[in-house]
């Protein structure tokens, strides 16, 4: 496979989604109104590197600051979806849709759709590593949020004037955030891009 170095842009968006009336509810880490009362569909950041093989990889976390022994949010009503643009018209060329359901027994399981080089879904148990019939890869499930903020300096700056900000002193550290990942060969996207543009959403339907 020849690797390709591709651009990546990244954006980041939350959508409730109500009967046929779409509205922007919420946006990452609980700073907009409305979010903390929705964590499912709370997007929290949106991660994509390409490793040297080619593969693209993807990651989008949501319903942070868990604190520590409570256990994943998983929620059969919200879609989640990771939406890339190869061709810089900020349309959507790919969409990766992702949603979560029970069995009988009431244990998680996980279904991705749209996977690029994917016919069909890739779908099991939340928190095991879900390999594609063409190579694709998909996991869900609790992480450590990997977001770094100093919140306390942020306050003291709005407050003063004068940046306060500690490199050493992260807010987040110790909480745990709900992550889907997924990973595939960049090569599938369409037209073998040099730069694409990346983004999320999560919709309910009431």
């Amino acid at each position: 496979m020849k690797y390709r170095n591709t651009r990546i842009i990244l954006g980041a968006a939350v959508l409730a989604v109500t009967g046929h009336h779409l509205a922007a509810s919420a946006a990452d880490h609980t700073d907009s109104p409305g979010a903390s009362d929705d964590p499912a569909a709370d997007i929290a950041d949106l991660y994509a590197w390409q490793s040297a093989e080619g593969r693209l990889t993807l990651i989008l976390t949501y319903a942070p600051f868990g604190e520590a022994g409570v256990g994943a949010t998983y929620d059969a009503q919200t879609l989640y979806g990771v939406h890339v643009d190869t061709d810089g018209d900020n349309e959507a060329d790919h969409d990766i849709w992702v949603r979560f359901g029970q069995n009988d027994q009431g244990d998680w399981g996980v279904q991705a759709m749209g996977l690029p080089g994917e016919a069909g879904a890739i779908e099991g148990a939340v928190g095991s590593n879900l390999e594609g019939s063409a190579g694709g890869m998909l996991f869900a499930g609790l992480r450590e949020d990997p977001f770094f903020f100093d919140f306390e300096g942020f306050g003291d700056t709005l407050a003063t004037g004068t940046l306060s900000f500690d490199g050493t002193r992260d807010s987040v550290a110790g909480t745990n955030v709900t992550s889907v990942v997924v990973e595939f060969d960049t090569e599938e996207l369409t037209g073998g891009p040099d730069a694409i543009q990346i983004w999320a959403t999560a919709s309910r339907k009431n």
